[in-house]
């Protein structure tokens, strides 16, 4: 892929309707992009059915919901869940009476992890193992789901799965220094992924980002088979992140957080829709803008490009709407005329050498440096400390709008989806909400 491919134009057919399903292939946690998209379903009068990862006992075994929890999940989610647990990646698998990959994490430290060497053998025989769990409980929740969607009607699939960091307690400080440390408490992303740890991380990254969407394009044949047959459509989706095209200056150019070590599962999961395209599956992943997540949170500075978003609703004639998200956001600032200020500040972070030199798209995911630690993350506290509360930031605000967008257009563009990898960059963010609000 030699360029992200836009979306260029707002999604003009919709083909859900009541009594279609739409599943959610993926737990509903918290805020997150996957809101958006089942409250789309939701206004659409789809019938929602999801799925959970399933819970770990003290002793690391897993198990489904209680019926107080399954009855949380279905309240929060509107919709029916298969409590079956459906836990990707292999870091707490292995044969019985031998470490899981956590427990090998467990024996590296601070001072040696760098050169620590990982049982590659034992390593190979606990992702088979995991891989194997999940797929057998992937047919369990497939035939059950089966059982749940009527002849002729259409079936959204939205895979969300992402993550895979596994809790080891020497990851969890070394993560706090690539993707969070300056000056001395700075750690090269590069020596990470050169380490046998950062090579379990990316190959269980693989597990649960990507291959996963495979999984669930194939378990699914029989139900996609026959729902096309009787007179129905069936889409997958799923969420990538592979960079942003952003106002910079008076024109959008592509940018990107580095390091983003998941980038390499992102990679994985566009082949595999790529993959399934070229067989006439209709499998599309969506590279969505940056945005504040629970599970983003630790990528400090990932949410400096929203900033920017404020610029775009102006740019695509958001007129009073537009404006209105300006003074909501002047509001959450503790002085008056700071958003000029923290405006100031994003532009010339963008206009740095340093951030000039993160744009090379065939590059992506590039290492982290030091020179980008200390301006991204400096950008980042600066900006935070302007505020009134830091549980209300503007970066907050913004998110919501974002995932309220990418919701509507992915729900629409998967009725006829254009390609297999699109990219939903910050103009037709901002034209979505300007025709909703407008």
């Amino acid at each position: 892929m030699n360029g992200p491919i836009a979306l260029t134009q707002l999604p003009q057919k919709n083909i859900f309707r009541a009594g279609d399903v739409f599943v959610l292939f993926g737990e509903l946690f918290g805020r997150g992009y996957a809101n958006g998209l089942v409250n789309e379903a939701r206004q659409a009068g789809m019938s929602i059915i999801g799925i959970t990862v399933g819970r770990r006992e003290a002793d690391g075994t897993l198990r489904p919901l209680t019926d107080e929890e399954l009855a949380a999940g279905e309240a929060n989610l509107g919709g029916k869940i298969i409590n079956v647990p459906l836990m990707a990646g292999f870091d707490m698998d292995a044969p019985a009476g031998t470490p899981t990959p956590t427990e090998m994490l467990g024996k590296l430290t601070l001072k040696t992890w760098t050169e620590d060497k990982l049982d590659w053998d034992h390593i190979a025989t606990c992702r088979e193992i995991g891989v194997a769990r999940f797929k057998t409980s992937l047919a369990q929740v497939m035939a059950t789901l089966d059982g749940m969607i009527p002849d002729g009607r259409n079936v959204f699939f939205a895979h969300t799965m992402a993550g895979g960091i596994p809790k080891a307690k020497v990851f969890l400080a070394i993560a706090n220094r690539v993707y969070k440390g300056r000056g001395d408490r700075h750690q090269s992303s590069q020596v990470l992924l050169d380490s046998d740890l950062g090579k379990l991380i990316l190959q269980n990254f693989d597990e649960v980002s990507a291959n996963t969407f495979g999984h669930l394009i194939e378990a699914s044949a029989a139900i996609r088979e026959r729902a096309e047959r009787s007179g129905g459509q069936v889409c997958y989706s799923a969420y990538g992140y592979h960079g942003t095209s952003i106002l910079i200056g008076d024109e959008y150019q592509w940018q990107t957080y580095s390091n983003y070590t998941q980038g390499y599962a992102k990679m994985r999961l566009e082949r595999i829709a790529q993959a399934a395209w070229e067989q006439g599956i209709r499998a599309t992943v969506y590279n969505c803008p940056e945005i504040r997540t629970n599970s983003s949170d630790i990528f400090v500075g990932v949410e400096l490009p929203l900033f920017s978003l404020l610029r775009a609703l102006k740019r695509e004639n958001g007129g009073a709407w537009a404006e209105a998200q300006w003074q909501a956001c002047r509001e959450l600032l503790s002085e008056a005329g700071a958003l000029d200020t923290v405006m100031q500040r994003i532009a010339d972070f963008y206009a740095t050498d340093v951030m000039k030199g993160y744009g090379n798209f065939a590059a992506w995911p590039m290492p982290n440096s030091q020179g980008l630690a200390d301006l991204m993350i400096g950008a980042s506290d600066d900006i935070v400390a302007m505020h009134k509360e830091r549980g209300a930031l503007i970066t907050d605000l913004l998110s919501a709008l974002v995932i309220e967008a990418s919701g509507a257009l992915m729900f629409r563009e998967c009725s006829a989806p254009s390609g297999p990898v699109l990219w939903l960059n910050h103009d037709i963010i901002a034209r979505q909400l300007n025709q909703a609000h407008g």
